[in-house]
């Protein structure tokens, strides 16, 4: 099987602070039918108060991250067969979040 992410960023999410406890919910929702259908492998939000750093292989920390990665929002992690499977799961997230979902296929590595 193949493994998608499915995200978008924090600023796709339009919705009001009063629908955002439902929102919440209903991408629960999706979440759970997932974990119940054995696809899910993991998931959740960026912490976006917490800035990124670049880790070099010196073990060198800095503030500057590759241009154009600085990743926020949500994400999850299935494990499907079909990349038709992957673009229906996409969708319900993206009607339990209320916004379009990215899609996006990982290589299959043999060792992961």
């Amino acid at each position: 099987m193949t493994k998608y992410l499915i995200s978008f960023p924090s600023e796709a999410m339009k919705v009001t602070d009063e629908e955002l406890p439902r929102v919440a919910d209903d991408a629960h929702a999706v979440i759970e039918e997932a974990k119940a259908a054995g696809v899910y492998v993991f998931g959740g939000g960026i912490h976006e108060g917490v800035e990124p750093v670049l880790v070099s292989a010196d073990g060198s920390v800095s503030s500057e991250i590759y241009p154009g990665s600085y990743l926020k929002g949500g994400f999850t992690v299935l494990e499907v067969p079909t990349r038709e499977e992957a673009v229906e799961w996409a969708r319900r997230i993206a009607v339990a979040c209320r916004c379009a979902q990215e899609l996006r296929e990982f290589m299959y590595d043999p060792a992961s």
